[in-house]
């Protein structure tokens, strides 16, 4: 039987593209999952190894989606190997159980981790850079200008929080959380 396992990174993206792919395939059952590559704790990526019998095939779209390092993904593959479990890597083709094999899924691996540890680290050094700046802001970019803010703040002197969002589009919680800001910049010009 031929499963499939997709994998993502974060809430935010979708699996849709790797399932398509995998039951294009012809992939029977597919599980897929949301954890960043770097988390220990896969539990549908565990329960798909419990799964796996002898005959049975693993297909994944790329072999970073099975391992977050070299040594796990050759630990996680030869163990399939062990089992008699084929595994598919569908930007790569089908892994073989041999000497050759076992070689070009260690330089695979290894690649894939380096790749991983570049992305990381070219990320760290644009935030140190960012860190740099004056206007640097930790998180995602606020939703409204300081402008909106400041016009939705002013309508607070004379109109109740509801009204205010009601307005302009600016919840409760941003306007509160603004004005806590505003008040404590304030607080500290006067210190």
């Amino acid at each position: 039987m031929k499963y499939g396992y997709a994998r993502v990174s974060t809430t935010a993206q979708e699996v849709l593209v790797q399932t398509e792919a995998l039951k294009k395939e012809g992939c029977e059952v597919v599980y897929e999952e949301k954890f960043t590559g770097t988390s220990t704790d896969r539990p549908k990526f565990t329960l798909l190894l419990h799964e796996l019998h002898e005959g049975d095939t693993l297909v994944v779209t790329k072999l970073d989606r099975l391992a977050r390092n070299t040594k796990e993904g050759i630990e996680v593959i030869e163990s399939l190997f062990e089992n008699g479990v084929k595994v598919h890597v569908l930007n790569v083709g089908l892994l073989e159980d041999t000497n050759m094999g076992r070689f070009f899924l260690t330089t695979l691996l290894a690649v894939a981790e380096m790749e991983r540890n570049l992305i990381v680290e070219r990320t760290q050094e644009g935030k140190a850079l960012a860190k740099q700046r004056d206007d640097f802001r930790e998180g995602r970019p606020r939703k409204h200008t300081k402008q909106q803010v400041h016009n939705a703040l002013e309508l607070l002197k004379t109109h109740t929080y509801k009204e205010v969002e009601a307005m302009t589009g600016i919840t409760k919680r941003t306007l509160i959380r603004r004005k806590n800001e505003l008040e404590a910049k304030q607080l500290q010009g006067t210190l």
